[in-house]
């Protein structure tokens, strides 16, 4: 009796932790939210920026001064010369710019970062909605495959039951078992699939447990947008990220060659010094204790200044930057192009499959059970509208899912991020 008790007081607790489980679902918001927080080569990207803020602090340094202290002392003592103390405090003073000229280099440097930062990010948006929508895609399919597996298995059952009462031949009944089968494989087949798609999501969410969620929400479906390709390939020109760290680049160049120009000015160097020397006791030259001071600026001979390979090299670092932002943009003009194009004939292909050419293939395939049912067709014509069925509606999942990715698609291109699923 007591084991009962605590047999029956397991089963409570276990029966309250599954009344407690909730299904989850996971949401495109949802989804992208976590990638743009958790996402680790994302987090790793980040750190460019900060790397680059330090660099620009470093940039803001001035030269350090120089301290020097040198002790004098005669090796006969038998002489008596006396001691000696000097110590002097040098610095160099940076003509032309210099640290102005870091400063500016730095600075382009971190803002050349900060967008090839914002443009990871860009195709990282694109990659992890593309990723999004692949799931759906296999969700869809999955949907479909099981929804005729079980059609399938409840005709194979009815068939048993015509066989043994003798309406259909034992072959049809077979058929129609085997077929049943061949359509649990594929359902097993699309679950694996669908589950591979989801543990892509975990990893673009960065999580590393690869917990997968129960399912997922979002349709296909969107709804075909006019666009004008003069104004998108503008609106790209205004928008990318990669060409505005192009711009920026030039910019990077254009300082590098004023820093090389800066590094050819001569540097200044200040000295200051002190220096104390002891009683002399020689009987010869005697001298009492003094202290002098010094003071003097050195000029370096910038012998260095005949090569111009630093300067030659900064000013066509400058031509080459011009030519790559031409380069650049006009990629962009091809890349907005391709997808706009690639958008139009996704859109054509989507719009000819309307509703009812998924009606008809579904009222085909039920009049053909029908049918076959009442003994006036064959289970072959069954099979065929079913596999008829199975493709009309795979063949709408896929070029729905190609209509959205050539958006997504579209929209990178453009720079532009207006994606709702």
């Amino acid at each position: 009796m007591k084991g009962l008790k605590i047999l029956m007081a397991i089963i409570g607790v276990w029966g309250t932790e599954v009344s407690y489980a909730q299904p989850q679902t996971l949401t495109y918001g949802e989804f992208m939210g976590r990638v743009r927080e958790s996402n680790i080569d994302y987090l790793a990207e980040q750190y460019n920026v900060s790397i680059a803020e330090a660099r620009l602090q470093a940039a803001k340094v001035f030269p350090d001064p120089e301290l020097s202290v040198s002790y004098s002392n005669n090796q006969n003592w038998n002489l008596q010369m006396g001691e000696g103390v000097e110590a002097s405090l040098g610095y160099t003073l940076e003509l032309g710019g210099k640290r102005r000229a870091r400063i500016a280099v730095a600075r382009s440097e971190k803002e050349v970062t900060e967008q090839l930062l914002e443009n990871y990010f860009r195709h990282l948006q694109a990659s992890a909605t593309i990723a999004y929508l692949t799931a759906l895609k296999q969700k869809n399919q999955l949907d479909i495959q099981r929804s005729s597996c079980q059609q399938m298995e409840r005709l194979a059952q009815a068939d048993s039951i015509r066989f043994q009462l003798g309406e259909i031949t034992q072959v049809d009944a077979m058929q129609s078992r085997l077929e049943a089968n061949a359509m649990r494989n594929d359902v097993f087949d699309k679950e694996g699939e669908y589950r591979n798609a989801l543990i892509d999501l975990a990893l673009l969410q960065g999580d590393s447990t690869m917990a997968l969620p129960d399912s997922l929400e979002g349709q296909l479906r969107h709804p075909v947008r006019e666009f004008n390709l003069a104004q998108l390939i503008e609106t790209a020109k205004e928008n990318r990220a990669d060409l505005q760290a192009t711009l920026k680049s030039k910019e990077l160049s254009q300082n590098n060659l004023k820093l090389a120009k800066a590094n050819r000015v001569i540097d200044l160097g200040l000295n200051l010094g002190a220096n104390y020397s002891s009683i002399v006791r020689n009987e010869i030259a005697p001298a009492p204790a003094f202290t002098g001071f010094s003071a003097g600026i050195s000029i370096p001979l910038k012998f260095s200044n005949t090569n111009k390979g630093e300067l030659r090299a900064a000013q066509y670092a400058v031509a080459q930057s011009q030519k790559q932002y031409e380069a650049v943009e006009l990629q962009i003009s091809s890349e907005v192009a391709q997808a706009y194009h690639k958008y139009l004939i996704a859109g054509r292909q989507a719009q000819q499959f309307d509703t009812k050419v998924l009606n008809d293939a579904e009222t085909i395939l039920r009049k053909k059970i029908f049918s076959y049912q009442r003994g006036e067709t064959s289970i072959l014509e069954v099979l065929n509208a079913q596999r008829t069925y199975n493709e009309v509606y795979t063949t709408f999942n896929e070029v729905e899912y190609n209509f959205a990715v050539s958006l997504v698609e579209l929209e990178l291109a453009c720079g532009i991020w207006d994606i709702g699923l």
